[in-house]
């Protein structure tokens, strides 16, 4: 089993699927391995049809059942100094190198891996498949198969996500929601600056208000979570061409990473009503001055019982009963939100993740394919 993992592992990170690069080719290989254990799968393609995720399930017809999910793009490796080659898998000291091998290709790895055994069992449950593209840019391509299975008659009842988390089950992780904010005023010469709308000027006012709609999102905590409140931070700013011009564009790009049931929406009104008051003397000097809002990206937070049934058998199958929350987020809140409950467990580390030289190790892979036995039994046992 061992070496059936390695050799999924190396074929996986092989595929070059950066969230910028199409991920078919990886697609049509897990689509060839599932077609030769007799399982059909469906593809959910993205507007260019450039992209696609995969939706496959076996055993008995019906709703409930256990989904295995994971994303199959990865990080860039640019301007990393990588001391192998990231696009082929490495092992060396009890690890595999490679891109991907944590952040999660390592999970996807042991799901493949175990179809064979799976498809060999007489299930008492479906037990469903699921592979995403895009969750790195905001969790976006998921959505297509979450829509799916929302209308479905046979919609998994649980759901388990392999991100690394070192085989710890997790129970919950922050929302986050991104957006751009646009302002157009009115360039002239720096000497006559009171002619001109200076954009920069008022997206630091903005900025401002934004610091103090952060402190009030800190006020409400949960020390299940670290930090333990809603953050906001603005990520990226740019505006202006040169000193002696007033600069007619800027925008700056904004995050909130918010406690699962944080009301960001109301946070959104707040800027923009703000942004409202200041438009009058905008466009007071120049009329066509505007403040646009642009969402970039938002996916739901996760917060599931800890004390539920699940929670339980996930547990006894990954043999560890520490729960625990993660700070980066995943496609479980989506899941979550259309009925399918879900928690996170899968192998390897974060501190792993989207770095050079990214690993898993063997004892982690180990486990994993551990806890999908115990699944496998959990699944075909007569109760």
């Amino acid at each position: 089993m061992s070496d059936r993992v390695r050799d999924m592992l190396a074929k996986l990170v092989a595929f070059d699927t950066t969230s910028r690069e199409s991920n078919l080719e990886l697609i049509d290989f897990i689509q060839s391995w599932l077609d030769e254990w007799g399982i059909s799968s469906q593809r959910f393609y993205n507007q260019s049809g450039s992209k696609a995720n995969l939706y496959a399930r076996l055993g008995p017809a019906g709703d409930g059942g256990v989904m295995l999910s994971g994303h199959t793009d990865v990080v860039p490796v640019d301007g990393q100094q990588w001391t192998v080659p990231p696009f082929e898998l490495t092992a060396r000291d009890g690890r595999y190198y490679g891109r991907g091998s944590a952040d999660m290709k390592g999970f996807l790895a042991c799901v493949l891996a175990s179809v064979p055994d799976f498809a060999a069992r007489r299930l008492r449950m479906p037990l469903h498949l699921a592979f995403s593209y895009d969750e790195e840019v905001g969790c976006l391509g998921v959505r297509s198969l979450v829509a799916h299975l929302n209308a479905s008659q046979d919609k998994p009842a649980m759901c388990i996500i392999g991100e690394p988390s070192e085989m710890r089950p997790v129970y919950g992780h922050k929302g986050k929601l991104a957006m751009r904010c646009q302002l157009r005023g009115k360039a002239c010469h720096s000497a006559y600056a009171p002619q001109g709308v200076n954009a920069i000027t008022y997206a630091a006012k903005l900025i401002a208000k934004l610091d103090t709609l952060g402190e009030q999102l800190a006020v409400v905590q949960d020390a299940r979570f670290d930090p333990p409140y809603s953050t906001l931070q603005v990520g990226t700013i740019q505006g202006g061409s040169a000193l002696n011009i007033v600069p007619q564009d800027c925008r700056f790009d904004f995050e909130i990473r918010h406690l699962p049931d944080a009301k960001v929406d109301e946070v959104v009104e707040a800027l923009q009503q703000y942004a409202s008051t200041l438009l009058p003397a905008m466009q007071a000097v120049a009329p066509e001055s505007q403040i646009t809002f642009e969402p970039l990206s938002r996916y739901p937070g996760l917060l599931t019982d800890a004390q539920s049934d699940f929670a339980g058998w996930l547990a006894q199958w990954c043999d560890s009963e520490t729960f625990s929350t993660v700070a980066f987020g995943t496609e479980g809140g989506l899941f979550d939100e259309v009925g399918v409950a879900t928690l996170i467990c899968g192998p390897g580390s974060m501190d792993q993740g989207h770095k050079p030289d990214e690993y898993v190790s063997v004892d982690q892979l180990e486990r994993c394919m551990a806890m999908l036995s115990r699944l496998r039994h959990w699944m075909t046992a007569t109760h």
